[in-house]
Order: structure tokens, then C-alpha cells, then sequence
């Protein structure tokens, strides 16, 4: 059953702090990692009939794969997923950005130029469930970004294939080539390349531990989004709001791992009693009703604040991945707001709105990140370089001025640079 607990500092330092086994993967993340370096192919394959019990004689899908998984795919959920995809361009069209340039006077240059990754790698996760709608959120902002080529990688079956909702969303939004691999052999093949596996500049996407634990080796090789922890959904509401309907929501996280954490933040025990009661009715009634159980039972959490403004100072305190806001006028809380990787505004905005067909991207910081980090976006895709142009004249007006700079910090070959182009002219 779910906790309730009186608003307290104390609490909101533990509220996300989930309960699991601690286990360190790192050794044996690098020893995959170094076997993939070397190995390649062949090493990619021998993991994947290890870890996925599968011999693969090709890793690459075919396009005949993709063509068998359209075909198998039905026509209404290839509609919606084209609509979720429509409004992803459009939410993540406006994060495009220009470079800039400025021309100063006398000569005198400087500007930035916005330049998209040559190579996206993306990882999508197999397992317990099929997540069409991770591939578009990681495929389309780089596709607006311009990146040249967009790779995904994901495990496949004991079939061999890839489910092919996965496949059919990677042709909605544009995925270049798809290859049948997953886990932490995945992200060496994106970092380092193998024969048949091009090599990334940034890889995206969530994973389990093993995954989360490569891309942080591999960090440095390679620009990652993010480390993203179990999935977690804060909601505030007040004694107006449905029980049924909030734990409901609740139970939206809680159903995708027995590490995710479901907390509401409510200033009225009564109502926290009655979503407490509700979630009781309705976790025996779900299909992952045992991952649901343990979730709630391990990580949930209800927090019962003095008033709302409380409930929001709880938010900021713990930077929730996904935070609703189920009260009236939820708008005029918005300005309140600093920390959460996604806010749900009003009584009729449910997390999976966002997870699967609003727009905004649903690739999340987690784990109180959220205070310094944000949603994958366009901006991933991207990287920036900047430029000077100084002509003789312009050089020559301020070369003394870097010349003594240098000095201060004592590099001398430094201030010798600024100088010896026009030093002439000082003589």
C-alpha cells in the first residue's frame, strides 16, 4: 500500500529515492565494451545469441523486414502514429535555431554557426514492452536538426525480428537504418563502429541498467543525451479532483517498472486517503498488475502539503520527470514552476498525452536532474562553432591590448601572436 506522509524537508529529500538492490555494472559494461572494440561483428553477434538468445546471420533490418512490418501493421494505428508524428514536427519544429553573425565596425567579424551531427545513433529498448513512441520521440528532432544519418539500434526477438510496431515507427519518422542490437553492445557499436555499424556522434535513448551504464562509459567517445533512471510522475492535486482519476494516473508510471516512482503531492488527507483506496481497487486490475504492485508498494508516495503553493515548493525541491497539475486555473501556477522535465496543466491533461501524441518530447531527466537539465530536443542534434575575422586594420588596434592580457598570464608565446603580424608598425 501506498505511504502518506506530512510535508516535511526531510521527506522531499527521500520522496524519488527508490528502493532496489544496488549492483555495480561497470566492470562488466567495460569488458562488453572493449570485447565490441575489438571484436566488432562478430562480437555483436556472439552477445546477441547470448543475451537474446537469437543466431543472427545479418544484424542490418532489410527493407523487405520494414515492407513485411507495414503489412502487419494495423492501418488505424499507423494513422495515429502518423498524427503523433505530425505533432512532434510541429511541437519540435520551433526549437530549430539559426546561427547568428556580427558585423562590428572597423573590420572586425564574429559569429556562430549551428551545425547538425553527421551521425544520430538511437536506442530503443526491447523487453518487457515495445515502445514505438520512444522512436519517434528520438527519430524526428533529428530529422528537423538535419542530422545525415539517423541509426537505430534494438533488440530483436527469439524470432530474430524486430516487433514490428518498432519497425513501422522507425519508417514514420524517417529512421535511415536499423540494426538488430541491444544492451550495452549496442552503445559500443554506436560509440566505436563495427563493420557494419556506423559510428555515432551522439547516441539518445532510454535503456535499462546495463544501457545507462554504457553510455556513461562511452561518454566523451560520443555525446549522449542523458542518464535516465527509472520513470517517475509527481502529481499535485486538491480535494476537487477525481480519486479514480488520479490514481489512475498514478498507476501510468507505476505499470513501467518496479523501480518507477508514482508521489502525489495533496493538500488534503482526506484526499489522499481516497486515491490510496483507489489504487487499491485498481492495481489487481491491471495487466502488469505485479510491476505495478511493487512500484507503489516500494516507491510510492503520497505528501500531504498545508496548500497548494506548498505542493509546488515540494515540486521544485525534487524536479519530478513528469509533473500534473490537477487544480483549477492550473495556468497560474505555471510562472511557479522551476523544476520538472514535463509539466500537465489542468484536470484533463494526463501524463501519456505527452508520452505519446501532444508533441513535446517525452525523453525526460529523471532522478532530480531536471534542476539542470531538460527534455531531448533539436538541440541534441546540433552542435555550434564559432568564428573571427579581423582584418590588419582592426588586428592592429587591439594587438597591444591581447599582447598585455597574455602577459598577465604569463604566456609569453601568446602575446608574441597578438603582436607579430603588425609589430612593424610599432617599431
Amino acid at each position: 500500500m501506498i505511504k502518506i506522509y506530512n510535508d516535511n524537508l526531510t521527506n522531499r529529500k527521500e520522496i524519488f529515492t527508490a528502493v532496489e538492490e544496488k549492483k555495480d555494472l561497470s566492470a562488466i559494461v567495460a569488458e562488453i565494451i572493449a570485447n565490441v572494440r575489438s571484436g566488432g561483428d562478430k562480437a555483436i553477434k556472439e552477445y546477441t545469441l547470448k543475451f537474446d538468445k537469437v543466431l543472427l546471420e545479418d544484424i542490418k533490418v532489410t527493407g523487405a523486414e520494414i515492407d513485411e512490418a507495414l503489412a502487419q501493421t494495423e492501418p488505424k494505428f499507423l494513422e495515429i502514429l502518423k498524427k503523433a508524428a505530425n505533432n512532434i514536427k510541429e511541437y519540435h519544429s520551433c526549437q530549430k535555431r539559426e546561427g547568428f553573425e556580427l558585423k562590428k565596425e572597423g573590420g572586425v567579424i564574429v559569429g556562430q554557426k549551428v551545425i547538425p551531427m553527421a551521425v544520430a545513433g538511437i536506442y530503443v529498448p526491447g523487453g518487457t514492452a515495445a515502445y514505438p513512441s520512444t522512436v519517434l520521440m528520438d527519430a524526428i528532432p533529428a530529422k528537423i536538426a538535419g542530422v545525415g544519418r539517423i541509426v537505430m539500434v534494438t533488440p530483436p526477438g527469439k524470432d530474430g525480428k524486430v516487433n514490428p510496431v518498432i519497425l513501422a515507427s522507425a519508417y514514420v519518422a524517417g529512421v535511415d537504418e536499423i540494426y538488430k542490437v541491444g544492451g550495452a553492445q549496442a552503445i559500443a557499436a554506436l560509440a566505436y563502429g563495427t563493420e557494419t555499424i556506423p559510428q555515432a556522434d551522439v547516441i539518445v535513448g532510454p535503456g535499462n541498467a546495463f544501457v545507462a551504464e554504457a553510455k556513461k562509459q562511452v561518454y566523451g567517445k560520443v555525446s549522449i543525451d542523458m542518464i535516465a533512471g527509472p520513470s517517475e510522475i509527481m502529481v499535485i492535486a486538491d480535494n476537487k479532483s477525481n480519486a479514480k482519476v488520479i490514481a489512475a494516473d498514478l498507476l501510468s508510471q507505476a505499470e513501467h517498472d518496479k523501480m518507477a516512482s508514482a508521489v502525489l503531492v495533496t493538500d488534503s488527507y482526506e484526499f489522499a486517503t481516497l486515491v490510496s483506496q483507489e489504487l487499491e481497487k485498481q492495481i489487481p486490475l491491471l495487466e502488469r498488475s505485479e510491476i505495478a504492485r511493487a512500484s507503489i508498494d516500494n516507491n510510492g508516495k503520497i505528501i500531504v502539503t498545508k496548500d497548494l503553493t506548498g505542493a509546488i515548493e515540494v515540486a521544485n525541491a525534487i524536479a519530478p520527470e513528469h509533473l500534473e497539475v490537477s487544480i483549477d486555473n492550473a495556468m497560474d501556477y505555471l510562472p511557479l514552476i522551476r523544476n520538472a522535465g514535463s509539466v500537465f496543466l489542468g484536470r484533463y491533461c494526463p501524463e501519456a498525452l505527452g508520452d505519446y501524441y501532444a508533441g513535446p518530447n517525452h525523453t525526460l531527466p529523471t532522478s532530480g536532474t531536471a534542476r539542470f537539465s531538460s527534455p531531448l530536443s533539436v538541440d541534441d542534434f546540433i552542435k555550434k562553432t564559432q568564428y573571427i575575422y579581423y582584418d590588419k586594420e582592426a588586428l592592429a588596434k587591439v594587438a597591444r591590448e591581447v599582447e598585455y592580457f597574455a602577459k598577465k598570464e604569463g604566456l609569453t608565446a601568446h602575446a608574441k601572436s597578438a603582436v607579430v603580424r603588425i609589430e612593424e608598425q610599432y617599431e
